[in-house]
């Protein structure tokens, strides 16, 4: 399922880390990206917590960034056999929401650019358009997929994955 390197920030993550992204005192996107993925124990303990299921493991997920709350934003490997960078990026939040937030990386990338975060996706949807110059950049340079708005990409995701949220709340005991 996954390879040597996978633990490897791809360089569209690398390049997230190093950029900017305006909260604008709560109107904007409430993101953090890290600068590497969480080590493999990290990813465990923390799905361990979040599960109450101390028989599993993170090894499908690779977190890369929180919300401030704490809600952490990870690729999930949910198509088995698939590059990292075209795994489904989700959002666990800390007072248990949950849900796919992007098909794959590049989405999350212009998902980004249109002004839209894991947490807002998942608390709020995609409804409204906040095209973000500096995020639009980063997305111009890394992603491979067409740009579209935040709202479609996230319907999208969701009806590929449907069962997600269903599927984490089964772990939890």
């Amino acid at each position: 399922m996954t390879t040597a390197d996978d633990r490897a920030l791809p360089p569209a993550l690398a390049d997230l880390a190093r950029t900017e992204i305006d909260y604008a005192d709560g109107e904007g996107i409430d993101f953090e990206p890290y600068d590497a993925f969480d080590p493999a124990e990290k990813t465990t303990d923390w799905l361990r917590q979040w599960t109450g299921n101390h028989a599993l493991d993170g090894d499908a997920y690779r977190v890369f960034g929180q919300d401030g709350t704490g809600g952490l934003a990870a690729l999930w490997y949910g198509r088995p056999g698939r590059p990292l960078a075209e795994q489904p990026v989700v959002f666990l939040g800390s007072e248990g929401e949950r849900g796919v937030v992007a098909g794959n990386l590049s989405d999350f990338l212009w998902m980004l650019a249109d002004g839209c975060g894991p947490f807002e996706a998942v608390m709020y949807g995609a409804d409204a358009s906040r095209p973000d110059a500096a995020l639009t950049a980063l997305a111009e340079r890394h992603a491979t997929t067409p740009r579209r708005p935040a709202r479609d990409i996230l319907a999208e995701a969701r009806a590929e994955f449907p069962a997600f949220a269903e599927d984490i709340d089964a772990l939890c005991r």
